[in-house]
């Protein structure tokens, strides 16, 4: 008998807790003094980015593949090419999701993988020294 494989998308509670995740993380970025220059960069409205987010971390943590249905291939680095991402903007944005995940997840292995996968998509998404 095969046990049912669990994705991360189901282990954070599948679309409420994407949402969750995702909606503390704006929270945190816009509340948060240390994440300023971050904030900066985003819209004052960030609920289209809140949704893009929502999407992309659907179908990258296992569960539908909303943004690709939208708006077609992530291309990450090409679509953050606009943006100033360098270290600090990388750390900011870091430091957002893992207070995020460290409020959302109770799991510490689950917390602990998601931390490291976070961490290896926003060093690639430096465009900028420094």
């Amino acid at each position: 008998m095969e046990l049912p494989i669990t994705t991360h998308y189901d282990m954070l509670g599948g679309e409420a807790g994407i949402s969750r995740l995702v909606n503390r993380f704006y929270d945190i970025m816009d509340e948060l003094p240390e994440a300023w220059e971050l904030r900066k960069i985003h819209p004052q409205d960030s609920q289209p980015a809140r949704d893009k987010l929502f999407k992309f971390l659907s179908g990258w943590l296992g569960g539908p593949g909303l943004y690709e249905a939208e708006y077609g291939h992530p291309r990450l680095r090409m679509r953050h090419a606009p943006f100033p991402v360098d270290t600090q903007m990388r750390d900011q944005w870091l430091l957002c999701m893992n207070m995020a995940l460290d409020e959302q997840v109770t799991d510490e292995l689950l917390k602990m993988q998601l931390k490291a996968s976070f961490a290896n998509v926003a060093d690639h998404m430096r465009n900028r020294a420094g």
